[in-house]
């Protein structure tokens, strides 16, 4: 899947935000694979909404209405808050799997890709790359 790692940062500064614009795009021209609609606008993408306070529809009428990147950046810069946090937002995401109450969900999803004994998985972030075959 070609799509940006959720460690990679928008020109805001906020970690998933291209990797969410990007699955948008490809949901709104039909090509978000099936393995992934079951996730869109939760998970990492909802998470980060909640961060902003916006609804995931917003964004994605955003993204729907632009007819450049810069219109684009112009709505969302419309419908963000005008202190993105990013500082709170990026630790979250680098740091999302690592709570004792998330690493058994972390060790089940890394076994079901077959790396259950791959100790530099460390956070849903590594696991999404790994499976995307970012990392080896």
């Amino acid at each position: 899947m070609d799509l940006p790692s959720p460690y990679q940062a928008h020109a805001t500064g906020l970690l998933h935000l291209p990797r969410f614009l990007a699955k948008i795009k490809k949901h709104l021209s039909g090509n978000l694979p099936v393995s992934y609609q079951r996730n869109f606008t939760k998970g990492f993408d909802g998470f980060l909404c909640l961060h902003l306070g916006v609804e995931p529809d917003q964004v994605i009428e955003c993204v729907k209405s632009s007819e450049s990147q810069e219109e684009l950046e112009d709505k969302l810069k419309r419908i963000f808050p005008s202190d993105l946090k990013p500082h709170i937002w990026n630790r979250k995401v680098v740091q999302m799997g690592t709570a004792d109450m998330a690493k058994e969900k972390l060790a089940e999803v890394k076994t079901n890709l077959g790396a259950g004994n791959r100790e530099d998985l460390i956070s849903f972030a590594d696991v999404i790359d790994f499976d995307e075959r970012k990392i080896t």
